[in-house]
């Protein structure tokens, strides 16, 4: 194509980019800055025996337009459809699955020295954003590039954004990399540090710019024959739609849309606001996610006690642990998918010395149409087997904000898990920290849920079941770990069901099972199997993995005899 039709060739991939996403929800202004980059790389490399890895790959959606998925695209994120992220499954165009940042370097490096060892031929990049690069995986990679010695190709996104401004010390790297011409004396300062790596740098570029794309990669590509290259390039997120241009953290990610709703967010960011107004212990920690989470309020009102890490989730585990030993009171925000990256941390750091730290919880549970790298189905689980701490799970905001306001005063390690949008307010007794609830009575079956999308369900089955003559008590297990064993031990039903918003395997059906392993009731667990769970709605796929109110009510209806 010439430069002309490849131009016209960007044009009509933004559009059908933003005619899609505005329909179908997903991430707009990351991919609308990555349109000339993507397609110079198409022109300039020849995909699939190339391979190029996109980290966290939500920008990947030019990519997947131009390599025979573009007749799918209108099913971008919709179950059975497209991902919004690169999948192997999916196209022999996906070399690496991505979804959380920081791993396209590493990756890059395994499949570079796989070529050698198997003494083939072709080229490997990884395109990393600017947030992404604040990731500590990417220096742990920086330092094997030598050992490795398999040539690559790491171009640098730098758009100066995550979702939120990119923060940090290496954004300021960046920076002065990007700066005007005058400057160039100190950036060729600065670029030694690359070289250190063993990698050669070559910047700073016009990424939207086409044609100077087309010709910079056709270099590069002769470079990295015989050694690994970082090419550094700036484009503009949200380019060629100016409310993104000039709005580019609100357009991130668009919603589908979705019956109105409180997300559980605002709940935090306003309760927190107001706790910290007359606790100056309390501090809000975020990785680089801070309205999405809620916090733009405090880390307004108190900007001395908000701290951004950036995209370093294990970091701010720390970071916290450090806090909470001089007696503050952190709280760490953070989506569920991205607490799994933090796990040692909050084992060792958090737990084994028994620090109040409380972990805000977003997104817990299915989580939609980001699919497998977003769905928070493990927390419970592995957050269930830690000593010394606590995971509620609270059955509307209402509760949710109680329990916030007493974790103020709580001694050890809390978690508190809850999905992103709260549609109901159960009502119920007073919060008593550690202990359950009864929502309803029942002598027939008792259904133990937990947080809200489970116990709307339970009391919706247990309404259906006493048009079958069959009364189900239904208890909320507003915290699950440690279990409230005087209520399990004052059940009396033989039939017991759980529910969870999580995988079965060391939920809390998996502990509720565990404590009544000796006695003689009969219990059914409708949880999420043994498999990773794919993008849809979450309606859909909670219902495909048999947590439906049909399900439940049938099973009960031919099993819970009085």
């Amino acid at each position: 194509m010439s430069i002309e039709e490849l131009n016209a060739l960007c044009d009509e991939l933004r559009n059908k980019i933003i005619d899609t996403v505005m329909k179908n929800g997903g991430h707009l202004s990351s991919n609308l800055g990555m349109v000339e980059l993507t397609v110079a790389l198409h022109y300039v490399f020849d995909f699939p025996k190339d391979k190029v890895i996109y980290d966290v790959g939500h920008q990947s959606y030019t990519h997947k337009l131009l390599s025979g998925r573009a007749d799918k695209f209108d099913t971008l994120r919709k179950y059975g459809g497209l991902s919004g992220f690169p999948k192997r499954e999916e196209s022999e165009y996906d070399c690496y699955n991505t979804g959380h940042a920081g791993t396209s370097i590493s990756a890059a490096l395994g499949i570079a020295k796989a070529r050698d060892i198997k003494g083939e031929d072709f080229n490997v990049i990884a395109v990393i954003g600017d947030g992404s690069f604040n990731n500590g995986l990417v220096y742990e990679a920086f330092n094997s590039v030598s050992e490795i010695n398999s040539n690559i190709l790491i171009i640098i996104n730098d758009n100066h954004m995550s979702i939120t401004p990119t923060v940090g010390s290496m954004h300021e790297y960046l920076e002065k990399l990007s700066a005007e011409h005058e400057q160039k004396v100190k950036r060729k300062r600065h670029e030694t540090i690359f070289e250190r790596f063993g990698l050669s740098y070559d910047g700073v570029y016009n990424g939207n710019d086409l044609q100077l794309m087309i010709d910079k990669l056709k270099e590069v590509k002769e470079r990295i024959r015989t050694r690994s290259v970082i090419l550094h390039v700036n484009t503009i997120k949200g380019k060629g739609y100016l409310y993104c241009e000039e709005n580019p953290q609100e357009t991130h990610g668009i919603s589908a849309g979705s019956a109105s709703s409180t997300e559980y967010s605002t709940v935090l960011g306003q309760t927190l606001t107001g706790m910290a107004a007359g606790d100056k212990r309390i501090v809000a920690v975020t990785a680089a996610m801070t309205p999405s989470l809620g916090l733009s309020e405090f880390f307004e009102k108190y900007p001395e006690r908000s701290i951004d890490v950036g995209i370093c989730e294990s970091h701010a585990a720390v970071v916290c642990a450090g806090l909470a030993t001089e007696g503050l009171r952190p709280y760490y925000a953070v989506y569920s998918t991205f607490l799994q990256r933090a796990f040692d941390q909050v084992v060792e750091d958090i737990c084994s010395q028994n620090l109040p730290v409380t972990l805000c919880i977003d997104r817990a549970g299915i989580s939609g149409s980001d699919g497998e790298t977003h769905q928070g189905e493990f927390d419970l689980s592995f957050l269930s087997l830690i000593p010394n701490l606590t995971v509620a799970v609270p059955k509307d905001v209402e509760e949710f904000r109680q329990i916030l306001l007493a974790s103020a005063h709580f001694g050890g390690p809390l978690a508190i898990r809850y999905p992103k949008d709260g549609f109901k307010k159960f009502g119920g007794a007073p919060l008593e920290f550690g202990k359950w609830e009864k929502l309803r009575d029942g002598g027939d079956c008792a259904i133990i849920a937990c947080g809200e999308r489970m116990i709307n369900l339970a009391l919706s089955v247990a309404k259906i079941a006493t048009e079958e003559g069959i009364e189900c008590c239904v208890v909320n297990a507003r915290f699950v770990k440690p279990l409230d064993c005087a209520m399990l031990d004052s059940l009396d039903q033989k039939n017991i069901i759980t529910m969870e918003d999580n995988a079965l395997i060391g939920g809390l059906g998996s502990m509720v099972d565990s404590y009544y392993s000796r006695s003689q009731k009969i219990i059914k667990n409708f949880a999420y199997p043994d498999e990773f769970i794919p993008h849809g709605s979450v309606r859909e796929l909670i219902a495909k993995y048999g947590i439906s109110i049909k399900n439940v009510s049938d099973y009960i209806k031919n099993n819970a005899h009085r």
